[in-house]
């Protein structure tokens, strides 16, 4: 009998999910349904679509409608599932024209990602604030900006607010980061490496508000302006990145287990506590590879992995999702920020000991003209020198600094191990002793 596959959500874990399921199995009837008008297409790409640097934001679909044809995938647009029963293995939706229709499954993927999150904030109910999550969000922010928009005020200093506050600059834009917390990238950075990015980035024009809470918004019917810290500050356009909640509506409903995050709750298949239902992506737990708790990051990397592992246990197969380290990397303007495994902070609270070491070098050699300076961050489990987390911003070079320390996570490799890595060296490339390794022996110093 032919396997019925449904997914509910077709962006980068729905689409990867589909795609490996069919790998899997060549005969499946395989349905993606999503409530959006375009499907695979890459969230991270839309800031620098708004800030100019990719011409459309149609050039952010990866998987454009002849993939799924291909693919021999059913792909339904513009249709919202209304009702899951688990029970009968049944999916209810609704297209735009209203008409409601009942799929049989065998295996179902839950991909519905997460939404923007707004505070309950006195004035919220008002029209003129925007959020970036879709294309039609891209294209309101966008818009905005050809109508003549002169200033800007953003809420929240996360990845997506400051890479929109980037954005709108580079589009000639004053704009205002307003964070609650007292530092930018909460989430990404250790206080004196995000302290970096903000020195840069208020070099380039941003003004950036930290410890002060958006507490009302104000203006008739549309905002006008916001109260910050006790502070008014007026703008044309006003951008939510609060953050996003996971999306689990249609789960709770069903009666599919949440987790300790609020997410959905799965195994290492990334099933859920619902035999023949899989979650995976924004809306879906995973263990972290060092704590072994769950959490749920909400990146593309990780929405891609759980996809693959999903679909092809759905499809009948046999796949483990190995964990998360919630590597991450963004350029804002000339300087380039990334972290790997846990941050000092996130250790603390996860009452792992560390010691630390950080080292500021350049990316070249110190004489060569075009060197630019780097800081790299080790953070080390105490007791069995095992590099459990690291951070990174500088000039260039992040990205691969952070991908082979996330390497030397996973591998387990202690700070010494590191401390004796033979490293490449040419003058317009690399300094002689890689940053990472005097990193290393600083934390080794200390160890001491």
């Amino acid at each position: 009998m032919v396997r019925r596959i449904i997914v509910v959500g077709a962006n980068a874990s729905g689409v990867e999910a589909a795609s490996a399921a069919r790998k899997k199995d060549r005969t499946a009837e395989i349905t993606l349904i999503n409530q959006e008008t375009n499907s695979g297409y890459s969230r991270c790409g839309l800031p620098f679509v708004i800030g100019g640097h990719i011409a459309d934001f149609k050039n952010l679909i990866v998987y454009p409608p002849a993939y799924f044809q291909m693919l021999k995938l059913t792909l339904k647009t513009e249709t919202k599932v209304t009702a899951v029963n688990t029970k009968e293995k049944t999916v209810t939706a609704v297209d735009k024209a209203g008409v409601a229709e009942t799929l049989q499954y065998d295996s179902l993927v839950l991909a519905t990602g997460a939404d923007a999150f707004m505070p309950p904030i006195k004035g919220r109910e008002k029209q003129g604030i925007l959020s970036l999550r879709s294309i039609e969000d891209g294209e309101k922010i966008r818009q905005a900006v050809q109508s003549g928009a002169k200033s800007a005020v953003i809420m929240g200093a996360g990845l997506i607010g400051l890479e929109v506050g980037v954005a709108l600059i580079e589009k000639g834009l004053k704009v205002t980061i307003v964070e609650m917390l007292p530092q930018i990238l909460p989430a990404m950075l250790d206080a004196d490496m995000a302290k970096l990015v903000q020195e840069h980035l208020q070099e380039k024009g941003m003004t950036i508000l930290t410890g002060k809470g958006v507490e009302e918004f104000l203006g008739e019917d549309k905002v006008t302006a916001i109260m910050a810290g006790g502070e008014k500050i007026e703008a044309d356009l006003f951008i939510s990145a609060f953050g996003v909640r996971a999306n689990t509506k249609l789960a709770v409903d069903a009666g599919i287990p949440l987790g300790e995050t609020r997410a959905i709750k799965t195994n290492g298949r990334m099933e859920t506590d619902v035999k023949d239902v899989y979650a995976v992506g924004d809306c879906a737990e995973g263990p972290n590879l060092i704590t072994h708790k769950p959490m749920c990051p909400q990146l593309g990397t990780i929405a891609v992995r759980m996809g693959k592992v999903a679909g092809a246990n759905a499809a009948g197969d046999y796949a483990q999702f190995t964990g998360i380290l919630a590597s991450a990397v963004t350029r804002l303007f000339e300087i380039e920020a990334g972290v790997t495994g846990l941050t000092e902070a996130s250790a603390a609270k996860n009452r792992v000991e560390v010691v630390v070491g950080a080292i500021s070098s350049k990316t070249k050699a110190d004489y060569y003209p075009t060197a630019k300076p780097i800081k790299v961050k080790l953070v080390v489990e105490k007791e069995s020198q095992r590099i459990v987390g690291a951070q990174v911003v500088g000039g260039e070079e992040v990205t691969q600094r952070i991908n082979a320390l996330s390497f030397a996570i996973q591998k387990q490799m202690t700070v010494r191990d590191l401390a004796k890595a033979d490293t490449a060296y040419a003058p317009p490339l690399n300094e002689t002793w890689d940053p990472m390794v005097l990193a290393a022996e600083m934390v080794l110093m200390r160890l001491r």
